[in-house]
């Protein structure tokens, strides 16, 4: 049998942006409950400490899935097929959502879209390390995890959902979010292929480890920890910004949702922006400005008082912060092990995020608002980043590009 070959770059781009889109419908799923929640909370009478709960259930499965499909897929060599799977069923749980009448039927809803959705990110990112050149890795990666979940869940979907629940009901915005992943779950299994193991491999010439062994390496463990506090930074703000907004600030709906929006395109522009600077100047300085960035958002949202365009520009530069969530979920602990095992990798650090972060924070901020206000979580949020910020600075490089530099150097 001949050896695999890499396609052509044609071929390549089309992974990406497939992928990347696919993430996208699952992130607007995700984020349906969120925009969603001003109409719901009412509606079914949930607390803060419950409208957190919910958050934290879907985090909890995600992360059980994340822990596992990961894994799985790279023992059994299988990323197509699991995908697919996957895809479908994010989509049955979003309708499953809109039937909900109450809050318990509204959590096992959210549980059983967190199982379905877990474990799609770690295996698109194993199919990017397969199929995309080394070279482009932080790119592909940045693109495919960051582009359209953006644009589609941050942007489009309050734009689409807020109108949506306030004219038809909340409802039948989850029975809208069900469709799309039907398109792109068509599209995978018409036009991508199952990547051939082989061309994974040739990004490194060493022998494959253990499980155990991979994930005990130094910076696999503190992307973990970053994504601790930055998962728990995303949770907790798509969860109370809204409140925040809308309740605090005394914005209206549609104000909320366009000042919500602006966070999908900066996300998106960062996704090609910090990824692309992250290939050529090194992953560990992109961290480290990158948290830096995330603080504005929560400084400014607390102090800033007047209009919804300023609140709107505070909220574009904050968020940009956004485009290294795929180096720390995936570039940087497969480049520092071994990137045949970058679902394993990715689905182990986005599964300890997901759940001391995306479970015990959203709950956490909560019971902080109940008790002190809806300010409460977003002086958490800062507490977040500026940790983050901490555990940056004992990442070691990864960068192929800057590695290679310096051993030119050297």
């Amino acid at each position: 049998m001949p050896p695999a070959q890499r396609k052509g770059d044609g071929y390549q781009a089309w992974l990406v942006l497939l992928l990347s889109l696919n993430f996208g419908i699952l992130f607007f799923d995700r984020q349906a409950a969120n925009f969603m929640m001003p109409q719901i909370q009412p509606d079914l009478g949930l607390s803060n400490f419950q409208v957190g709960m919910i958050a934290s259930g879907l985090s909890l499965s995600w992360a059980i899935a994340g822990l596992t499909v990961g894994p799985l897929s790279d023992r059994l060599g299988s990323r197509k097929p699991i995908l697919l799977a996957a895809t479908l069923m994010f989509c049955a749980c979003s309708f499953l959502s809109g039937l909900a009448g109450g809050f318990v039927a509204l959590l096992a809803a959210r549980l059983l879209m967190g199982a379905a959705e877990g474990g799609v990110m770690p295996v698109s990112h194993a199919m990017i390390v397969a199929e995309v050149k080394p070279e482009r890795r932080g790119l592909g990666m940045g693109v495919g995890q960051n582009l359209g979940s953006s644009l589609l869940g941050s942007t489009v979907a309050p734009l689409v959902l807020v109108p949506i629940a306030a004219v038809w009901g909340w409802r039948n915005g989850f029975y809208l979010a069900a469709v799309p992943g039907l398109i792109t779950a068509g599209l995978i299994w018409l036009t991508l292929r199952e990547p051939p193991r082989e061309l994974a491999a040739e990004a490194h010439a060493v022998p494959v480890i253990g499980y155990r062994q991979a994930i005990a390496h130094r910076n696999v463990l503190l992307c973990a920890a970053i994504a601790v506090l930055l998962v728990s930074y995303l949770v907790v703000a798509w969860s109370f910004l809204p409140l925040f907004l809308v309740n605090l600030k005394g914005y209206s709906g549609t104000e909320m949702g366009g000042v919500m929006a602006v966070l999908g395109i900066s996300s998106a522009i960062s996704a090609f922006v910090l990824a692309g600077l992250s290939d050529r100047w090194g992953r560990k300085p992109v961290f480290l400005a990158s948290c830096l960035v995330g603080a504005i958002l929560p400084v400014g949202a607390l102090l800033w008082t007047g209009s919804p365009l300023v609140m709107g520009a505070i909220f574009f530069v904050g968020w940009f912060f956004n485009g290294m969530f795929p180096l720390f979920m995936a570039t940087v602990p497969a480049e520092s092990v071994d990137p045949r095992l970058t679902a394993s990798l990715a689905g182990f650090v986005g599964g300890v995020g997901e759940v001391l972060g995306g479970v015990v924070s959203p709950s956490l901020a909560g019971w902080l608002a109940d008790l002190y206000g809806l300010a409460a979580p977003v002086w958490f949020l800062l507490a977040l980043t500026l940790g983050a910020f901490a555990c940056s600075l004992f990442l070691k490089e990864s960068a192929p590009a800057v590695l290679a530099r310096r051993a030119r150097a050297a």
